[in-house]
């Protein structure tokens, strides 16, 4: 189970994130635990998997609407299938690797992976989800960490 400081660093990576990348900051809900079943996903997920000192997956799912706003706030005009399974790929991977700078070489990431079916998203057994709600201008989207 993650602790009050490793979900904020999720946070932070995750607010840094927006600010630098799409040029204008999200809001971020309350952080709550699923204690059944898994979180919904949205068209898009980018995958992140963790190794080393914990165990587990962590990724960012939104809606396709968002991320063609954000690819046409990065100046983008090729909205297409490949570009958005890029950007949730590169908005995955950013915010995992802004968490390891600070928890440093014991937090391995692998290299993303995306699914844009929508199907739910299998999780590691012996841990529960924490879901943290992202709104970004009128969107919403979430980070889910799932870590042992």
């Amino acid at each position: 189970m993650l602790d009050e400081r490793e979900v904020s660093s999720f946070v932070a990576g995750t607010t840094q994130y927006f600010e630098v990348a799409a040029g204008q900051p999200a809001s971020v809900g309350s952080p709550f635990l699923v204690t059944q079943g898994t979180p919904d996903i949205n068209e898009y997920t980018g995958v992140i998997t963790v190794s080393g000192r914990r165990q587990g997956i962590v990724y960012f799912t939104a809606p396709r609407g968002m991320l063609v706003v954000m690819l046409m706030k990065m100046q983008e005009s090729n909205v297409g299938h490949e570009n958005l399974c890029d950007l949730v790929g590169e908005v995955a991977n950013t915010i995992a690797g802004n968490v390891r700078r600070e928890f440093g070489r014991e937090f391995g990431i692998s290299p993303p992976s995306v699914v844009s079916d929508g199907q739910a998203m299998p999780l590691p057994t012996g841990c529960h989800p924490i879901v943290i709600p992202i709104n970004w201008r009128s969107h919403t989207a979430k980070v889910v960490v799932c870590l042992k």
